[in-house]
């Protein structure tokens, strides 16, 4: 009996040892969860580059220059091109043989409207008002061909301006040139000759575990801790929640867009983001003591607090003596 009192007393204390490790462990664990790391980047990226092969006739813009969606950004080479616009476009503004129809077609329905007249009068016979007839068709296909062709011609110039404009390289989006890959007089063909990137707003990625799904929603402002000397926290909107899980990791994908008014922030910096709803060692549930079973028929219940250990008594207890 005394023995067994022991060796439960020994229990209980080893049980409180291996809850106090717990917690202390714990700790750690949930502040790590409370700031979780992230990567600050530019919203957009843009390789530019053309569709079409030429020599670089001349950079707009330099390393760090700011640019707006749609500015030309570089020139191409592009004296045949500028040539053949301006022929079509000099063609396009001929309408002489569209005046010209237009003056027939005038003139036999003048002759139709006349023969009609005189046959009325038994001038003329059915066959003339005939012949006029067909003439005045013929004069309307001509007009008809007349402005067709003019119309081609147009759409012809369109399609020279449209090659002119492939020579001139634009930016897609609004940012900074952040790399320049040409010089004038570099032949281009399948690469970019620069790169763009928005940086107001900035991107935030962070990998957010698993079992916070549901704790982030789309609009939520979350604060952003960036990893730069100086730097105060901001907050950014959640803008993307990933929808399938990281199975290596056990993590999805949140994405934020930060306000960067003025550039006071470049791209590419580490961070620390502090997530709502985080779990913290504070409040971990506290594990409750199991309620006492209803004791078994010829068993005794054990008490509450346990016995105080009665003296061995190694002379009653052989099993017990030290052997020499």
């Amino acid at each position: 009996m005394g023995v067994s009192s022991f060796i439960r007393k020994q229990h209980a204390l080893v049980l409180a040892a291996a809850w106090l490790a717990a917690g202390a462990v714990a700790a750690p664990g949930s502040a790590a969860q409370r700031a979780a790391g992230c990567l600050i980047e530019p919203s957009q990226v843009a390789e530019v580059g053309t569709p079409v092969t030429g020599v670089v006739e001349r950079m707009q813009v330099s390393l760090g220059d700011e640019v707006q969606e749609g500015q030309p950004l570089a020139l191409l080479r592009a004296d045949v091109e500028r040539a053949n616009a301006d022929v079509a476009d000099t063609r396009a503004q001929v309408d002489a043989d569209v005046r010209a129809a237009e003056a027939n077609f005038e003139l036999a329905q003048q002759k139709v409207h006349r023969s009609r007249q005189l046959l009325e009068q038994q001038f003329v016979s059915q066959q003339a008002l005939d012949q006029a007839q067909a003439e005045s068709d013929v004069a309307e296909q001509k007009l008809r061909m007349a402005r067709s062709q003019q119309a081609i011609w147009a759409r012809e110039r369109t399609a020279a301006r449209a090659q002119v404009g492939l020579r001139t390289l634009r930016s897609p989006i609004a940012g900074i040139v952040v790399e320049r890959y040409s010089n004038p007089g570099e032949r281009v063909e399948d690469r970019p000759l620069l790169r763009v990137a928005t940086i107001d707003p900035l991107r935030v990625d962070l990998m957010v575990p698993a079992a916070q799904w549901g704790s982030v929603a789309l609009g939520d402002a979350i604060t952003i801790r960036p990893d730069l000397p100086g730097a105060a926290p901001a907050h950014a909107k959640v803008s993307y929640i990933d929808r399938v899980m990281d199975a290596a990791s056990n993590t999805f994908r949140v994405r934020l867009l930060l306000p960067n008014p003025g550039h006071r922030l470049p791209g590419g910096l580490r961070c620390k983001a502090d997530l709502p709803g985080a779990v913290s060692a504070q409040a971990a549930p506290v594990p409750q003591s199991a309620p006492a079973a209803a004791p078994r028929a010829g068993v005794k219940p054990a008490s509450a607090a346990p016995e105080p250990a009665a003296p061995l008594n190694l002379k009653q207890d052989a099993s017990l003596r030290p052997r020499i």
